[in-house]
Parts: structure tokens; sequence; C-alpha cells
């Protein structure tokens, strides 16, 4: 079965994306972090494992207090804890929201690639994740997964 039949009306078995889990050593701070970037709230009160989301809507951003944690290091360095997933953002206002970002307490990445359609940048924890403009999905919509 590929992923479009998954999908499909007739298919008894639908599939969508409920939710990412992000590592940190500072679930609430990380949390807070992620609400105030996204506008979303806070919806659980656990201090090890705390979400933000719309409410009542997917995806949730969870963020999961681990003893020991090391931030990634991206770019990759031989030796180094690797990045093994980061988010990406749509923005219709790319000044603007790398500005709300470094406002919310992210850091902007001094390296940078594809810097013609995407900014690296880093959450307090050291999550990088990438914002680019994509007006055209504000204007015209995209349909949901």
């Amino acid at each position: 079965m590929t992923g479009q039949e998954v999908n499909e009306m007739n298919n008894p078995l639908k599939m969508k994306i409920c939710s990412v889990t992000l590592d940190c050593a500072d679930a609430d701070a990380l949390a807070d972090f992620y609400a105030a970037l996204l506008g979303w709230e806070k919806n659980s009160a656990d201090p090890a494992f705390i979400g933000v989301s719309v409410p009542g809507e997917m995806p949730v951003l969870w963020f999961q207090r681990v003893q020991g944690y090391r931030p990634p290091v991206w770019p990759e360095e031989p030796g180094a804890q690797q990045t093994m997933a980061h988010l990406d953002f749509v923005v219709n206002d790319i000044g603007k929201a790398i500005q709300h970002a470094v406002a919310c307490g992210a850091m902007k990445s001094a390296k940078q690639f594809y810097a013609d359609r995407w900014t690296v940048m880093f959450d307090p924890a050291g999550h990088p994740f990438c914002l680019g403009e994509y007006k055209a999905i504000f204007d015209e919509g995209v349909p949901s997964a």
C-alpha cells in the first residue's frame, strides 16, 4: 500500500502526524519558547513532558526532559552529537519572522545553506529549526494532510 492509498476515502486505514517530540534539558522552558514563537498554548503541567499546540488541533510539539541532554551540533562535526531532526516553519515575512524568533530566545546560525530559501535558527535548547518565506501558502492555502 502506498502513502497516498493510506489516506484515500475508501481505505479504512487513515494516518496523520499527531506530534513531534524533542528531547531537552528543560521541557518547561522550551515549551515556553515554542508557545511564544508560534502563538500556541502549553497543554501539560508535567515538568518533564510538556506540549504546545493550537487547542484541540494537531500536531502537538512535545518537549521531553532528558537527564544529561546534550544539544545537537549543526552543521555536523565529526565526533559531536549530531542533529537527528529539525523543524521547518513557513512564514509570510522572513525578516519579521527572524526578529520574532530572536525576541523569543532563538539564535540565528552563523552558517547558512540555501540562504535564498531558508534561514537556520537555533532554539534555546540548541535544536536547529528553519524559517522559509513562502507567501503563496498563506495567500492560497495548502490542504491539510
